[in-house]
């Protein structure tokens, strides 16, 4: 199986990355930085290009859009401004839609799958105040997520949108719930379960549903 996830550099997508190549799939990662296979800034045209490029005639059969950014933890109200929204969502949720669109034609020969990692936070049902953005971001990438599943269902593609738990990584902090290995076991056994009767789901690590 040939597996695609970005922001495979550091945190959960890392150790998603080190999972699937201990169990012997094929894995290509992105990083921002250079330091995975290919160079991608999901919010950058130019890169996405040149990602096709690289893996064009290539089949992919599970995409993993895990890059994301949290700019706002811990922001005072004031501290908002337009700058922080513009570019949680270039991120968050344009850069999530670019990927798909940029790498469509590989999963179509594939008939893969995408799992988009958005958060329990992107819930409705729970607005414990603060975070503003990124806790609109990712409701976004929910939306998006579940409408990708409607209109990609048809051509044999699967959407699932996971909340991956409060993860010990430098995003979640120190404090958080889980380590990401157990994060990461649970969202591997979710990805193995998506197909076209699952597709639009929105659930958590450990396949509990969550409410929009």
């Amino acid at each position: 199986m040939h597996v695609v996830i970005t922001g495979a550099n550091r945190g959960i997508g890392r150790a998603l990355a080190d999972r699937y190549r201990a169990a012997g799939h094929d894995v290509t990662g992105t990083a921002r930085d250079g330091s995975e296979a290919i160079l991608l800034d999901v919010t950058n045209p130019e890169n996405h290009a040149r990602m096709a490029e690289a893996l064009a005639g290539r089949e992919i059969d599970l995409l993993i859009c895990n890059a994301g950014v949290y700019l706002d933890k811990g922001c005072g109200f004031d501290a908002y401004h337009s700058d922080l929204w513009a570019q949680t969502f270039a991120a968050n949720v344009t850069g999530v839609f670019l990927t798909v669109q940029t790498l469509l034609p590989n999963l179509r020969a594939a008939g893969g799958r995408i799992a988009v990692l958005s958060s329990i936070m992107a819930s409705h049902t729970r607005a414990p105040g603060g975070s503003y953005v990124y806790r609109a971001s990712k409701a976004a990438v929910l939306n998006l997520g579940r409408n990708l599943a409607t209109d990609l269902g048809p051509q044999g593609i699967a959407v699932g949108i996971y909340h991956p738990g409060w993860v010990r990584t430098d995003m979640g902090g120190a404090g958080a719930d889980l380590h990401v290995d157990e994060a990461t076991s649970g969202l591997v056994d979710r990805f193995d379960t998506l197909s076209l009767a699952t597709t639009g789901c929105f659930e958590s690590w450990d396949g509990a549903p969550i409410a929009y």
